[in-house]
Parts: C-alpha cells; sequence; structure tokens
C-alpha cells in the first residue's frame, strides 16, 4: 500500500535535509519513493516555492502535473481565481475519491506556513517505524501529516491524471 505522506519542518531547509535522508534510507531499502517534491517557505515571501525531488522519484512516478495541481489546491487558489475553477474542480473531485479530502488540504494549508517547509513522499514501507527512527537518527524532527491510499486508491490517482493531463 502506497502512503501519501507531508512531513512538515519548522523551518525553510527542513524538507530538504528530509529529502537527503530519506535517500539514505532508500539506499537501505527501508522504504521505496514513488514520487516526491519539497515546499519551501521563506518567512519574508508571499508563497513557497516548490520542487519535484527528481533524484528519489521511480519509473512511474505522478510526476510534475500531480504535484502542480495539488501544490495550487494547496497554496495558490485563491491567487489563481476563474483561470483554474473547472480544471481545479474535476481535480479536486478525483484527490477526493483517494482519500486526498478538503480536511487533508486545510490541515496541510494551516500548518505549512511562512518560515516552514514540507517534503510530500509517495511511498511504500514495510518498515515505516524504522524510517521514522532513522530521520529523527539524523537529527530531523518533522510533523508527520499522513493519508494512506489502497492500491485501489493509487491506482484511480494515477488514472485521474494520465486522464486529466
Amino acid at each position: 500500500m502506497a502512503t501519501l505522506s507531508v512531513w512538515k519542518f519548522d523551518s525553510p531547509d527542513g524538507a530538504e535535509q528530509a529529502e537527503a535522508a530519506v535517500l539514505e534510507l532508500q539506499k537501505q531499502h527501508l522504504i521505496e519513493v514513488q514520487d516526491a517534491a519539497t515546499v519551501s517557505w521563506q518567512p519574508d515571501k508571499k508563497k513557497p516555492r516548490t520542487r519535484q525531488a527528481n533524484s528519489l522519484t521511480a519509473i512511474g512516478a505522478l510526476g510534475g502535473t500531480f504535484w502542480g495541481l495539488l501544490f495550487g489546491m494547496l497554496f495558490f487558489v485563491p491567487l489563481l481565481g476563474v483561470i483554474v475553477g473547472a480544471a481545479a474542480g474535476a481535480i479536486g473531485g478525483a484527490l477526493t475519491d483517494v482519500g486526498i479530502d478538503d480536511d487533508f488540504i486545510k490541515e496541510v494549508r494551516s500548518k505549512v506556513t511562512p518560515g516552514t517547509s514540507a517534503l510530500f513522499l509517495l511511498a511504500y514501507s514495510d518498515v515505516p517505524d524504522r524510517v521514522v527512527a532513522g530521520l529523527k537518527e539524523r537529527g530531523i524532527h518533522g510533523e508527520l501529516i499522513q493519508t494512506n491510499l489502497s492500491q485501489e486508491d493509487e491506482d484511480k490517482l494515477r488514472e485521474a491524471f494520465q486522464e486529466n493531463v
């Protein structure tokens, strides 16, 4: 089962440090990252900087369209207005179908704010406790927000983004 997890950090560079640590954990076969992205929000900026973490992603990753639309819904929708209204509605429905609902969006939006960062991972791990311990061993402490996706939900998510791209 894939897990979409969001790790929130109390500094703008915490997500990049976590990304490097996850790469090490992946080499130890503790986690299999399917896709990843980071958000870094400097305290003096109106919006965050987002980046897909290409060094971590596997073949078959969801890709930039997924992250762009998710981050748009999280951080930029009020700024985009009518321009993406219909597309956002269709994508929002697809996300809700797989457990990425308004509560998830609101929680992430309320916690990832100026002066913070976040690492978004779509990954498999048979030993999630060892992944958390591996991050802590490297001095990486973040708040975990997590949504589990069943194989069926993951397939729906991939299908939705193939159809809506």
